[in-house]
């Protein structure tokens, strides 16, 4: 029996040992190209196991190998992958993934990407795996949701009308660049999420820098830019089919293929989906088609050509007007409850809708001149064309939904077909109620150049170019008369006494022309542990207003003379690293932004115009701190804004029910905060992840003069603005954010999420603010959490490389305000809101080839 023991402990003890002696250890450093950095996050996979570790944050790795002989895959999205053969244990040493991307470091340069330890500002950077974990059913800009000082939600819950504020400031006031290329309104500076509905499907990396930001020669940013950066031409060949399912009736079908970079030099890469659905809330049907190109030519080794097209042709219902919490209460749909839309001949007809399509074509040059100077050019167009519906007629009220008896039920969908028959019985009087779609079309042509030179080994300069020439084209068109034979309209001058049908213009219409010239010059200064920058730039605004309705064909008042604005910028920075572990920076800038249009045509005509409209100004500091180690990685950022001769437009429901605008300028206001977030690795599988915005964001004087007009551009109302040391609205001014993302194994990753919001003040109709006695601070949103989790797993299938994802947003079905209008007693009762989106889910799967 003893002699047996010590066999079996003597073959035990020869098994351990042959085991032992097989394993070896293989550590490396991986770094990025541009930037020589190291790249935390790669992928590090023992070939033909499960063996897998990730990088930590200075890129270094250490994998044990089940086997002496094994081979290393290095792989990281937006990045060729690497295998090494080894035998016994190795260091790699460093390692250098290139872009798996053509044009791709290119594009970075001229985009303006932020490096992480060397750019001196609030950066945070959300990769394309994490967008198609993430996404799911969301709105774009939701995405970036657990970032530090950003306030995202779906606002009245239509496909793609989700909104974005950062650091408390509003879209519009946000410079948002795809490739480098600036796509905010020219004329009112803001973003339409819809017209970018397949964003997410093309997108690499998409990156927020708050505050200052590097960006150049972009639209100036005030709360901060937001750097899209989509696919270029993958260099390898293959594709991918793919498909999502999700709550009410949401599908999608899509495709990608790439040629690869062909022997000749050529590569291109499709995309393209098609998406539908009924959408959460009631009347917001939506169908949508996206579609990416990239065709790209490496002429030889000093010379790459790009060519992109992108857009997204959609149409969608929307939940247009915000209504009191009592009477989502009173409606049989709750949260669900959408008052603009109805049935017509049985069918859902949406009384209010976005349309549109705006494709992007940009043409790329790069220009290696010598190994030290470089040229990136991109001369690019979009053309917009799409609009909103709404009401029309001198008993439009019949719509809203204080007309009971033109509703089916209580609260219910409007009853179009007692219209109809109205209207009908109507004859020869035309149609009193009708629908009507405010188009805004557009034509914009632009060329930005980016020159690139390094002086010396730790000096580069670079400089560049930006011209744009917009041209902005609004009316408003019938779209169904409701069965009446004509719309009447005098709003035309020269059509005075019209009887319109479907397809003619009415009440407005006017083109906007804005022209841009802009220049930039930067020096980078780098060595050993410092990074500085001194940046200038200055920029010519011009306007002119063509209006076709309210003067004559004969009158030279129809077109107006271009006004001019001239604006300039100043800025820098400096990041130093202490040590490995530690880095500081600071920046501050000094800029001044042309007044936005309606700044200068304040009433929608050509001769009430303020020619010597102040420039806004803007003035900005911030301090940071950054730690990086094995295990943790933290940011800490301080910040303040002053922000003079403020123009905006706020827009706000009428009791009525119909629109209406204000021109609010020469208003003045402080943003200033605190933003931390950390990255903890428990394990090698365990990622912890928290995010605090603690911000105070108020107004800083009071406004006289404030011109309120409807939604036919008449002025009805001047008021004063009393709202001096009043929080800015509109934004959750405190927010947190929790996540953890564990890997169950290499290919399957469980995130959940949690983010909290409060401090969140209604927005504000300028003329319940009119009295100086009245100093209270608008309506204040309960605070409140949501719960989000997704599930991804990769595995093989058939020939393919499949990947499936699952993800439930909400998921304790929290009922929750997320927008609100203020009321006239700045209370729960008399404020009207959009309740956001209760439990949803999406599951998704894709097949690589």
């Amino acid at each position: 029996m003893k002699s047996t023991i010590k066999m079996l402990f003597f073959a035990v003890t020869i098994l351990s040992s042959a085991i032992t002696m097989a394993q070896s250890t293989v550590t490396g450093t991986v770094l990025e190209p541009e930037s020589n950095l190291p790249l935390p996050g790669v992928n590090i996979l023992e070939a033909g196991t499960s063996n897998g570790i990730s990088t930590d944050f200075d890129g270094n790795f250490s994998i044990v190998t089940k086997s002496k002989d094994a081979k290393i895959i290095v792989s990281y999205v937006g990045y060729l992958s690497q295998e090494f053969t080894v035998t016994g244990s190795k260091d790699l040493g460093n390692i250098t993934l290139s872009p798996s991307e053509f044009g791709l470091q290119e594009v970075n340069i001229m985009a303006s990407v932020a490096v992480d330890r060397k750019t001196p500002v609030a950066v945070s950077t959300i990769r394309a795996a994490d967008i198609e974990l993430k996404l799911g059913t969301q709105e774009f800009p939701e995405v970036l949701k657990s970032t530090p000082g950003v306030y995202a939600t779906k606002s009245g819950g239509g496909y793609g009308d989700g909104r974005i504020n950062l650091r408390g400031f509003q879209s519009e006031n946000v410079a948002v660049m795809i490739n480098g290329v600036p796509v905010n309104d020219m004329e009112n500076g803001a973003v339409y999420w819809s017209n970018w509905a397949g964003l997410g499907d093309v997108t690499s990396s998409m990156q927020v820098q708050r505050g200052l930001g590097a960006s150049k020669v972009a639209v100036p940013s005030i709360g901060g830019t937001i750097n899209i950066i989509s696919k270029t031409t993958d260099a390898e060949e293959g594709g991918n089919i793919y498909t999502s399912l999700a709550n009410d009736g949401y599908k999608k079908f899509g495709f990608t293929y790439s040629t690869g970079l062909m022997e000749n030099g050529f590569a291109a890469t499709v995309s393209g989906s098609k998406t539908d659905g009924d959408g959460y809330v009631d009347g917001t049907e939506f169908n949508a088609v996206s579609y990416f190109v990239n065709i790209s030519k490496e002429i030889n080794d000093n010379h790459k050509l790009s060519f992109t097209a992108f857009g997204a042709k959609q149409r969608h219902g929307q939940r247009q007007n915000r209504n009191t919490i009592e009477i989502y209460k009173e409606s049989e749909r709750g949260r669900k409850f959408n008052p603009d839309w109805g049935y017509k001949n049985g069918e859902v007809t949406h009384v209010e809708d976005n349309f549109y399509h705006k494709p992007q074509i940009s043409l790329n040059h790069y220009w290696t001149v010598n190994e030290k100077t470089s040229v990136s050019t991109a001369a690019y167009a979009s053309f917009g064309s799409g609009g909103g519906g709404g009401t029309a007629g001198d008993e439009s009220s019949k719509f809203n939904l204080g007309s009971s008896e033109y509703r089916i039920g209580n609260f219910g969908p409007i009853d179009l077909d007692k219209i109809v028959d109205e209207n009908i019985a109507n004859g020869a009087n035309g149609s009193t109620a009708a629908l009507r779609a405010s188009r805004n079309d557009h034509v914009w042509y632009g060329v930005i150049s980016t020159l690139k030179t390094d002086l010396t080994d730790e000096l580069v300069f670079l400089g560049g170019l930006d011209y744009r020439n917009y041209k902005g084209i609004h009316y408003q068109e019938v779209t169904d008369l409701l069965g009446g034979q004509y719309l009447a309209d005098d709003s035309n001058v020269n059509n005075p006494n019209a009887a319109l049908q479907v397809g003619d213009k009415r009440s407005y219409s006017n083109d906007g022309l804005v022209g841009w010239y802009g220049a930039f010059t930067q020096l980078e200064y780098s060595k050993d542990k410092l990074s500085t920058f001194v940046s200038l730039s200055a920029s010519n605004t011009s306007y002119k207003r063509v209006d076709y309705f309210n003067y004559l064909d004969s009158d030279p008042l129809q077109e107006t003379d271009r006004y001019n604005f001239f604006g300039y910028g100043a800025k820098g920075g400096a990041n130093y690293n202490i040590d490995d572990n530690h880095n500081v920076f600071a920046n501050v800038g000094y800029f001044e932004k042309a007044p936005l249009f309606d700044a200068v045509f304040t009433q929608f005509d050509n001769e009430h115009i303020i020619e010597d409209a102040e420039n806004q100004k803007i003035t900005s500091f911030e301090l940071g701190y950054g730690y990086r180690s094995e295990k943790l990685t933290a940011n800490v950022n301080i910040y303040r804004t002053l922000w003079k001769d403020r123009s905006e437009t706020v827009s706000f429901d009428q009791p009525d029910g119909t629109f209406a605008s204000a021109n609010v300028l020469g208003v003045n206001a402080v943003h200033q905060g605190i933003e931390v977030d950390l990255k903890y690795k428990a394990t090698e599988k365990l990622t912890l992840t928290g995010v605090a915005s603690l911000g105070d964001w108020k107004w800083d004087n009071n406004v006289k003069d404030v011109q309120i007009f409807n939604d036919e551009q008449e002025l009805v109302e001047t008021v004063n603005l009393f709202i001096e040391d009043l929080h800015v609205g509109d934004a959750a001014q405190t927010t947190f954010a929790l996540g953890g993302s564990y890997k169950l194994a290499p290919e399957t990753r469980f995130i959940v999420d949690y983010n909290y919001y409060t401090n969140l003040y209604a927005d504000f109709d300028p003329s319940d603010r009119n009295d100086a006695t009245y100093t209270k601070d608008a309506w204040e949103l309960p605070a409140y959490g949501l719960f989000d989790t997704a599930l991804s797993h990769g595995f093989a299938f058939g020939g393919f490389d499949a990947k499936l994802t699952g993800r439930i947003n909400n998921i304790f079905d929290t009922e929750y305000v997320s927008d609100a209008r203020d009321g006239s007693n700045s209370d729960a009762q008399t404020s009207t809101v959009y309740y956001g989106y209760g439990r949803t889910f999406s599951v998704g799967l894709k097949l690589n080839f």
